[in-house]
């Protein structure tokens, strides 16, 4: 029986996906992953079956067993080890069942587009949930953060640092990390809380 293929897709422009997950990706009959992702494959994607990530993941591991004796790829964005699917296919299916490749995490690329390295920062994530990234400046001098839209905006993480008066400490934000349309912004907290335009797809960067 076929192993399913976990893939990492990178930050999101197919430069940054490796060469051998595109392959991966060609030779598979199905793929699964969000709607967004599958798009953005153009021709490697073309002429397979699809089944799109959704809230139902239970509908997602039910088409997975039905095709079971095809090739599949689940795609996740980012890297595979880091806040993907693949935590979810591991409480279903055994180690030998899966291949695993990896991708460039949005976290990774980020403290790269500052010229900084990160093997000496936590790394966590405030999307969707909390984590307390204020105690932790306590312990280390770089934090690598993923956001959201609604909790954890940098707008709010830039609040949190000066109620607990961390106001010198600096942020970077990169927005649409690896498309065209790539930004990439520092900030002191206090000029960051008081900036009024949202941000698109972001990560954050904090560093004493």
């Amino acid at each position: 029986m076929e192993k399913i293929q976990i893939l990492g897709l990178g930050p999101g422009n197919l430069d940054y996906t490796l060469p051998i997950v595109l392959k991966k990706i060609k030779e598979s009959e199905v793929i699964v992953g969000g709607k967004r992702h599958i798009e953005s494959l153009g021709e490697y994607a073309a002429n397979k079956e699809y089944c799109y990530i959704s809230a139902d993941l239970q509908k997602v591991l039910d088409f997975i067993n039905e095709n079971r004796h095809k090739k599949i790829s689940v795609i996740v964005s980012g890297d595979t080890g880091f806040y993907s699917l693949l935590t979810f296919m591991k409480k279903h299916f055994e180690s030998e069942e899966l291949e695993v490749i990896p991708g460039i995490s949005s976290v990774q690329y980020m403290f790269a587009k500052i010229s900084e390295y990160w093997y000496d920062a936590c790394i966590a994530s405030v999307h969707g949930k909390e984590f307390d990234f204020v105690e932790k400046l306590n312990e280390y001098e770089k934090i690598g953060l993923l956001t959201d839209f609604k909790e954890n905006t940098p707008q709010k993480i830039a609040q949190r640092l000066l109620e607990n008066n961390f106001e010198n400490v600096e942020i970077f934000v990169g927005e649409n990390l690896s498309y065209e349309n790539e930004k990439i912004y520092q900030f002191k907290a206090n000029e960051l809380v008081n900036y009024e335009e949202k941000f698109g797809m972001n990560v954050v960067i904090l560093r004493k």
